[in-house]
């Protein structure tokens, strides 16, 4: 039987969301791979736990997780159930809905039919009431955005979500939604965007409008898909993420384009003592408007050698000059 380390919030930073009185770990723990019924539940009932003992109290997921989709939340409810109903009041797990989930016009996108129908899935395959973030996963071009916002604030009104959250969304969508929202009284916290050394879209615009209106934002693949990490030093590997031809966001010409930029800002990580996971994700931190960053986790290891980033999250100047220099570098 599970029990919790009487330890678990010694080291653990913990940033408030904006303007909110919620907080959240400066490490959250996504469960978008590696959680799914193509894996191992002993494994992926092993790292929520370790996760837990190391002060990660957030768990991230969304309806379409898995794969198979859904089936994520599905292992988590039951780790949920064998593990942690007494923990329940200390955990903040978040879901979405905005990818394809289902066949038909009302499985996808942003209207209200399929956000409210959604979650109530979501919180039947989780066997749980309430989730503490639900998250629209993208913008929709084609549906009212005061139809969407509208929703996103029913289902805090129904008890079934406490705070709600946009993912994906650029600086004006997000504005543009604020303003419904603060229209609505609705308790809206936070963005969920992909952040990282190779991809800073958020810093044109986005972060601006999350500091004017006080919001918090939470960053996903932050290791650029594990180009930020010493897997790609030399080239890519034969069983590499990047050689697998079924893996959108990544692929074997991006990587090579990126390998002397990466052996250099590698170089900077071992002056600091860290390994170049460790410094991309304080990276992300450095200028306390990220609140938390959202990372994946394969093995135990893997986490705890993410968490330990925590252990040097300040940069000097001299640091943030060379390392911009090399992002900013044309290639």
């Amino acid at each position: 039987m599970y029990v919790a380390s009487p330890e678990r919030y010694d080291k653990m930073i913990y940033n408030r969301v904006g303007d909110s009185g919620l907080k959240l770990p400066a490490i959250s723990l996504g469960l978008w791979n590696n959680f799914g019924d193509v894996d191992l539940f002993d494994k992926s009932r092993s790292i929520i736990r370790r996760a837990f003992d190391l002060g990660i109290t957030h768990f991230d997921l969304a309806n379409n997780y898995g794969p198979p989709a859904g089936s994520a939340e599905e292992n988590f409810g039951r780790i949920l159930q064998k593990d942690f109903k007494p923990y329940r009041d200390e955990m903040i797990i978040s879901s979405k809905a905005g990818f394809y989930m289902w066949p038909g016009p009302y499985g996808d996108w942003g209207s209200k039919k399929y956000i409210v129908s959604s979650l109530d899935q979501s919180l039947q395959r989780m066997g749980l009431d309430y989730v503490d973030i639900f998250y629209h996963h993208r913008f929709d071009p084609e549906t009212n955005l005061e139809e969407t916002a509208h929703a996103l604030d029913l289902l805090v009104r129904q008890g079934k979500a406490l705070y709600i959250g946009v993912s994906n969304y650029d600086a004006e969508q997000t504005e543009r939604i604020i303003d419904i929202f603060n229209d609505l009284k609705t308790p809206f916290i936070i963005n969920q965007p992909r952040y990282n050394m190779y991809d800073r879209w958020i810093e044109d615009g986005l972060k601006d409008v999350l500091v004017k209106h006080k919001k918090g934002a939470i960053a996903y693949s932050p290791l650029a898909q594990g180009m930020l990490t010493d897997r790609y030093l030399n080239g890519v590997p034969e069983d590499s993420r990047a050689a697998r031809e079924e893996i959108v966001f990544l692929n074997e010409e991006k990587v090579e384009k990126t390998v002397e930029r990466t052996r250099r800002l590698n170089d900077i990580a071992q002056k600091r003592g860290q390994t170049l996971a460790q410094m991309a994700i304080a990276w992300i931190l450095r200028d306390g408007i990220v609140t938390s960053v959202l990372i994946g986790a394969s093995k135990v290891s893997q986490l705890e050698s993410n968490v330990e980033a925590l252990d040097n999250i300040d940069f000097s100047d001299e640091e943030l000059k060379e390392i911009e220099s090399i992002l900013t570098e044309k290639m």
